[in-house]
């Protein structure tokens, strides 16, 4: 993403505006009132793309806890610092949602959409998919998934049942849910739209409910699984982001600022360790991530300042989709030189640590510049049109 395209202050344009002039080229014509222009793409919004770098840092920091780089004072401290890490996670979900309706085309078919949904995810999913494959088969430390659970994992429904959620590359658990999402998507849009603001707003308000509702389930064991990556139960996030984003088109969010809500989201983040560790742990930032996540759309839209819309953040925000999904494939091959459970001393366990992130973050460019983008654009590319008999057009 870039910089925001609208002028500071400018309000979002909505799909049903109306207005009574058109302007083609330097004439301007007339038109009915009541006639729907064609919608003006909406703006870019760097900040959120800012933000997602952040939230891959911080798994990335937990999974570094969890190989246990670190240990006495050091390990106590990545506890501190990352052990809520999983919550990162949680706000990708409610980013997505937002992003989605932002970007969402008015009059958009569900076909076109899905494409460009594939598109965005596949390449990399696959890529990271065959590479954690060949290190199944030829590194010691790793396991080796069976052919049902590979195939569920490349065709992203392996979250579905708990003994295959972590197969291959473990991180594409996440991907299987946002593909769940992808496909509710269409009817979630067009319920949103005619709902319009307050209804937007009590939809926000139940799916907030919802995780509340689940992470009490979760955590007395009602159901069969635990929640944390079912992808039914991590859809009230998505909905609350996609939400949250029809009311900023329709410039009728009222929420706090951007210091105001980031401070709630860090609040939340660090209360994390007093409750139920996995799917509970989301009420605590969930609130939080709903607040922050407008309010930096916001800042971009009215030329407010904002940390997270710096060019360089901006860039490692592109490259967080790519460093997601291949940071812990490096962690786990690091295993079958330094064990899997090194345990460090702090100079030693940064050393490490400064590599294997300097490793991610460089694959992570690869990844994105020789499959991400190239692969979107074959997936996307329009194919040359076939001319047909009369009789079977």
């Amino acid at each position: 993403m870039t910089t925001a395209t609208r002028a500071p202050g400018t309000p979002p344009a909505t799909a049903t505006e109306t207005t009574a002039t058109e302007t083609t080229g330097s004439k301007t014509t007339g038109t009915p009132k009541n006639r729907i222009p064609r919608p003006a793409a909406a703006p870019t919004l760097p900040s959120l793309t800012g933000l997602r770098w952040i939230a891959a840092l911080l798994v990335f920091g937990l999974h570094v806890h969890n190989f246990h780089y670190f240990d006495g004072t050091g390990q106590r401290v990545m506890t501190w610092a990352f052990g809520a890490g999983a919550n990162g996670v949680s706000f990708f979900f409610v980013l997505s949602g937002f992003v989605l309706m932002w970007s969402a085309r008015p009059g958009d078919r569900a076909w076109p959409f899905f494409r460009r949904r594939v598109a965005r995810i596949l390449p990399v999913h696959l890529v990271t998919a065959a590479v954690a494959l060949v290190m199944a088969l030829t590194l010691a430390h790793q396991h080796r998934p069976t052919l049902m659970a590979g195939l569920a994992n490349a065709l992203l429904v392996h979250s579905w049942w708990r003994p295959w959620w972590q197969t291959l590359d473990p991180v594409s658990w996440s991907l299987a849910c946002e593909a769940f999402f992808y496909g509710t998507f269409p009817l979630l849009a067009l319920l949103l739209r005619r709902l319009g603001a307050r209804g937007s707003a009590v939809l926000a308000g139940l799916a907030l409910l919802a995780v509340f509702a689940l992470a009490w389930a979760d955590a007395h064991h009602w159901a069969d699984q635990p929640l944390y990556s079912f992808p039914a139960a991590r859809l009230p996030e998505f909905v609350i982001g996609a939400a949250v984003a029809r009311l900023v088109q329709l410039d009728r969010w009222r929420g706090p600022g951007l210091e105001a809500s980031l401070a709630l989201a860090v609040i939340g983040y660090f209360l994390v360790p007093q409750v139920t560790s996995g799917y509970p742990a989301t009420t605590c930032t969930v609130i939080g991530f709903a607040l922050l996540i407008p309010a930096a759309a916001v800042a971009d839209l009215r030329g407010l300042p904002s940390l997270w819309r710096r060019r360089w953040l901006v860039r490692l925000g592109e490259l967080s989709f790519a460093f997601y999904m291949i940071h812990l494939l490096v962690l786990r091959a690091a295993t079958s030189l330094l064990g899997t459970s090194p345990r460090f001393g702090v100079t030693a366990g940064l050393a490490t640590t400064t590599v294997a992130f300097t490793v991610s973050l460089g694959l992570a460019w690869l990844l994105y510049e020789a499959v991400e983008v190239p692969g979107r654009r074959l997936l996307l590319s329009k194919r040359p049109a076939v001319v047909r008999p009369a009789l079977e057009r």
